[in-house]
């Protein structure tokens, strides 16, 4: 019989979408909480007391009420090839592509390399408390299966696809919309559905993929449905500017996309800052979700994402790092910058929000929230526990904090890697 685990403290519970309900009613912390684990799963959650009592055998894990015990973190956009080019100075994005980007990616040509960036990227991920990615890859079809691999030794729960682009990049990223369409394919019969793997089908933007490629990826999501299809959409003023010169033709960025069948429900597009009145309709129509990435945003001057106008039209929204064209790989950093972006337009964000928006929200962005992105009783055993008070500063903040609501605000707005207590993936204990 598989050991139960029965972890005790503060439990973070959702009753509903705090975007879409007040937060008081969605969000609540069960102080005197426990979590019952067996095996990869959560068998039961409630009061500690009363599953003590109920499963006497179950081995004790006792967290303290300066700790919070939450679902994973789910990071719904990142960029594992530029992990070792994370915090490069001062570029608009498209010389930040050019100058630090593609280089980078060249160098996952070999397959050695790509396998050690992948294992140290899923490293830095767990030890910053984030349990769930959804990745791109390089055009290279060997960096996927590095990293669904280095995933896969470690459970961890991972969304991603080899990048497609056939113009305006390095002759050694290029692929073809034949080969993009074949090595996708592969891929996705190779890992998709494979343990705790999800497959994306993977332009990378309109600048970079032609029609001919769009349309073979269109044509691909046609034949795999089940699969997710993530891009970028709309990140900064001049790539807008770049894509209108590209496709004269087309009504708008999204629209490049739509041409070729790429949206529907489980597409998901990164940054979408810029966005027209009939962009938003037509995702909203759709059920197509949007991916905030605060950090990139602000890092190389991209904008201020519109959570306020876009929640409002119930459209699902992710969180990311977007690594490394964001700053951190750590979502506290995210959330607080996510905070910061709303201060400026005139909506912050409450604690509960935030966490949310990193947890179930990007899970519901992924069309994962049935078995990760929260804790729930039948859901995957992805958890990550945070220390309220992990340095002096923030302990000293806590100190006087009236409520958990308060301590977690801190930990979110000053917390790095050492906020992160545990990590549990798959019902197995990592930090």
């Amino acid at each position: 019989m598989t050991q139960q685990i029965l972890l005790t403290g503060p439990v973070l519970r959702f009753d509903g979408n705090p975007m879409l309900m007040p937060w008081a009613d969605a969000v609540r912390i069960d102080t005197e909480g426990g979590v019952l684990l067996e095996g990869d799963r959560i068998v039961q959650v409630g009061a500690a007391n009363a599953l003590a009592r109920t499963y006497p055998k179950a081995d004790r894990v006792r967290y303290g009420a300066d700790h919070l015990i939450c679902p994973g973190f789910v990071d719904a956009h990142v960029h594992y090839p530029q992990t070792a080019i994370i915090a490069s100075w001062g570029k608009r994005l498209i010389d930040w592509l050019n100058d630090y980007t593609f280089p980078e990616e060249m160098r996952l040509s070999d397959p050695d390399y790509a396998d050690i960036v992948a294992a140290r990227y899923l490293d830095l991920t767990i030890a910053h408390g984030t349990t769930t990615v959804a990745s791109y890859c390089t055009t290279h079809p060997h960096s996927a299966d590095a990293l669904f691999r280095a995933a896969a030794m470690c459970n961890q729960r991972v969304v991603a696809g080899k990048t497609c682009m056939d113009r305006n990049a390095p002759e050694g990223l290029h692929d073809t919309a034949q080969s993009a369409y074949d090595d996708s394919k592969a891929l996705i019969e190779r890992w998709h559905g494979n343990g705790r793997a999800s497959y994306a089908i993977t332009p990378r933007f309109t600048p970079t993929s032609t029609p001919d490629q769009l349309a073979a990826l269109g044509a691909l999501w046609a034949e795999h449905p089940s699969c997710l299809m993530q891009t970028h959409l709309s990140e900064q003023t001049d790539e807008i500017a770049w894509v209108r010169d590209l496709c004269p033709d087309t009504r708008d960025y999204l629209d490049t996309y739509e041409q070729h069948g790429l949206i529907g429900e489980r597409a998901l597009y990164g940054h979408a800052i810029h966005l027209e009145q009939r962009e938003v309709d037509r995702i909203a129509e759709t059920g197509a979700a949007l991916v905030h990435c605060p950090t990139s945003n602000t890092f190389i001057g991209s904008g201020l994402f519109d959570m306020a106008g876009l929640r409002a039209r119930r459209i699902p929204i992710g969180l990311a790092s977007d690594t490394g064209g964001g700053s951190s790989f750590s979502m506290l950093r995210t959330m607080a910058a996510a905070y910061e972006i709303g201060q400026l337009r005139g909506t912050p964000l409450h604690a509960a929000e935030l966490i949310w928006l990193a947890t179930a929200g990007s899970a519901r962005s992924l069309r994962l929230n049935d078995v990760i992105g929260s804790v729930s009783d039948g859901y995957e055993a992805d958890l990550t526990v945070l220390n309220l008070a992990s340095t002096p500063a923030i302990e000293q903040r806590a100190a006087q904090a009236t409520n958990h609501w308060e301590s977690l605000f801190a930990t979110i707005m000053m917390g790095d890697d050492r906020a992160v207590a545990d990590v549990w993936i798959a019902g197995v204990r990592h930090v």
